[in-house]
């Protein structure tokens, strides 16, 4: 496994852990993508081609992070309450490498609770609090196993996997990577959606994961992997046993107010007409949105703030918010 440059730069994001220690990581080698690249054949896939050549351009390095400190998860945990007991092992697991030299090294995550109540939200916040990218993959939609891991170049169409785009397109060695839904994961009988985690959720296999269309080993070894399912038991037990897994309960009427505001103030502080608006919500809007979850609670709030600017306001009001959507789609039929 390549090892990780020590010669550390400091930085800032605009998000609430800066950047603190950013050092580099070879996640492949270059000489083995122009050995690769000569050895295409004449008339070869003019997509992988281009793949080569921009590796090439953009360098094997890509920035190994971690937050100088511990990052402020009683912030996050008064954000989203119900989120607690898996903050407090992230906690548990940062304190070993973050007096150290050593990288970030978190168990996987799989997040198991009912749907809409802040999984993939909360996946996105331990990004920005641990200062690194973000990939995000959602298993509903996928029927191929080759979304993950790349498709062979002599497919028509074939491209490479979500892994490692995230990687060799962004800017980081270690992102966050979200499998949403990985238990809506289904087949079409010849390809296994999941068969590429058997490899990427163990460090050693990792650390050499061959993308079926590059065919060029890439270090995926400090990748933070969090899934997200409803139902556990469509989930392989060889995927499990690499997993921490947490039941995330729906969050009480006190927790259910504070999620609320917490999605308000990012609304508000992510927007320049955010600034129109108080720092909080009312609280009888925050009552109203607590019998909400917390998907049904940012789509309410981003139709809330565009009524009150049409109406000539600054504040949200009850008016403001629209029905909540069933959480059920009604049955057909008899």
């Amino acid at each position: 496994m390549p090892s990780t440059n020590r010669n550390s730069a400091s930085g800032s994001r605009s998000t609430p852990a800066p950047i603190a220690i950013a050092g580099f990581r070879q996640i492949y080698s270059t000489s083995r993508v122009e050995a690769a690249l000569e050895e295409l054949p004449p008339g070869a896939n003019e997509s992988l081609k281009g793949t080569y050549e921009k590796m090439l351009k953009a360098g094997g390095d890509r920035f190994s992070v971690k937050p100088a400190g511990m990052p402020d998860f009683d912030a996050l945990a008064e954000e989203l309450p119900n989120f607690r007991e898996v903050l407090d092992d992230l906690r548990r697991q940062l304190a070993l490498c973050l007096e150290t030299a050593d990288p970030v090294e978190l168990t996987p995550l799989l997040l198991l609770g009912e749907p809409g109540i802040g999984k993939t939200h909360f996946a996105r916040r331990i990004s920005q609090l641990l200062g690194t990218g973000y990939g995000f993959v959602s298993m509903s939609s996928l029927t191929a196993g080759w979304v993950l891991s790349g498709a062979s170049s002599q497919w028509r169409n074939a491209r490479a996997g979500k892994v490692f785009d995230t990687l060799v397109n962004g800017d980081y060695a270690n992102p966050v990577m979200v499998v949403d839904e990985i238990d809506k994961a289904s087949t079409d009988g010849q390809y296994d959606p999941l068969g590429a985690l058997y490899a990427l959720l163990e460090p050693d296999t990792a650390a050499e994961f061959v993308d079926e269309f590059a065919e060029v080993p890439v270090d995926c070894s400090d990748i933070v992997w969090v899934a997200t399912a409803n139902d556990l038991g469509r989930i392989p037990d060889p995927i499990l046993n690499r997993m921490n897994v947490y039941e995330i309960p729906a969050p009480d009427r006190d927790g259910a107010r504070r999620i609320a505001q917490g999605l308000y103030r990012e609304i508000r502080d992510s927007h320049e007409w955010g600034t129109n608006f108080p720092e909080r919500m009312s609280d009888p809007v925050a009552d109203r949105l607590a019998r909400c979850a917390p998907r049904e609670m940012r789509r309410q709030l981003v139709g809330a703030f565009g009524s009150a600017k049409l109406a000539g306001r600054n504040e949200i009001g009850l008016q403001d918010l629209s029905g909540e959507r069933s959480a059920r789609r009604p049955r057909i039929g008899f």
